[in-house]
């Protein structure tokens, strides 16, 4: 009988060939990627959403310049592949370069956000990404691990909506410590909420909690708030899975606005209060 009948080449398996299995040892295989020497990054933070359309990008961007206003050293790495938004909303469209030791530095805004994204290194931002899956998650990694990044407190990963290749790469190749789950009153956000969830429990990735975007709009004459997708499940959501509700973001048209500017570090977002303290207390 083979030294290990619980591995998945049980029925070649030796003595020999047994040492330094995974099973073997008795745990699972890590696929942590190194930092390089270049790079000091402290807490990497995860924004997901089940589905598009929510406003993840808005919400990574929106907790990244929260941390920055509070003094930290923040870091974006758009995962974003085939739809990048970020460098638009910080204003940034110059082309990143590697160096002499092959690695990329990140784009650094005025206000010290440093950013990168598969738009800083394309020659025409506009040109489509038509990359397959496995293309697509090798090139998080490269993020990751081949580009000089500093010293960085926080490092929010924007991530595509779903539980595909990429948040899979990410959950696996990153030191997670946390993610945000992003979304919007629609009820079938339910489920899609629960399946972001469940992805990350499966992967033993710790959900700080759940962001609620589009939740209202406000009335510029008479400041009612007008639930334009109908009323909100959040709360019950945030219950039934025991984890905390980290804010619930209103539609405001001059948040676009900023955005498409290319200003979204002058957005004052009071409404993520919560999801900054509990960033603080991580």
């Amino acid at each position: 009988m083979p030294e290990n009948s619980s591995c998945s080449s049980a029925g070649s398996c030796t003595k020999s060939s047994c040492e330094g299995c995974p099973s073997h040892n008795g745990g699972p295989q890590s696929f942590l990627v190194e930092q390089n020497k270049f790079s000091n990054i402290k807490h990497v933070i995860g924004v997901v959403s089940g589905k598009g359309g929510v406003g993840k990008s808005f919400v990574t961007s929106s907790l990244a310049v929260n941390m920055a206003k509070k003094g930290y050293k923040v870091g974006i790495l758009d995962a974003d592949i085939t739809g990048p938004s970020i460098p638009k909303m910080f204003g940034a469209h110059d082309q990143i370069l590697g160096d002499e030791n092959g690695l990329m530095h990140p784009y650094e805004t005025k206000e010290g956000i440093k950013l990168i994204s598969v738009n800083l290194l394309m020659d025409n931002e506009e040109d489509p990404v038509i990359w397959r899956g496995p293309v697509i998650a090798g090139v998080v990694k490269q993020f990751w691990n081949e580009t000089a990044w500093g010293d960085i407190d926080y490092l929010f990963v924007d991530m595509p909506p779903g539980t595909g290749d990429v948040p899979l790469t990410v959950f696996q190749s990153l030191p997670v410590d946390g993610i945000v789950i992003v979304t919007s009153p629609q009820e079938l956000v339910n489920m899609i909420v629960k399946k972001a969830y469940n992805m990350a429990e499966a992967m033993h990735i710790t959900v700080l909690g759940v962001v609620e975007n589009f939740s209202y709009l406000k009335c510029p004459d008479c400041g009612k708030e007008i639930k334009l997708f109908g009323e909100s499940h959040i709360d019950e959501i945030a219950k039934e899975l025991s984890v905390p509700v980290l804010g619930k973001l209103p539609l405001d048209t001059s948040y676009a606005a900023i955005a498409d500017k290319g200003d979204f570090y002058s957005i004052e977002n009071d409404h993520l209060a919560k999801a900054t303290e509990v960033l603080e207390r991580i």
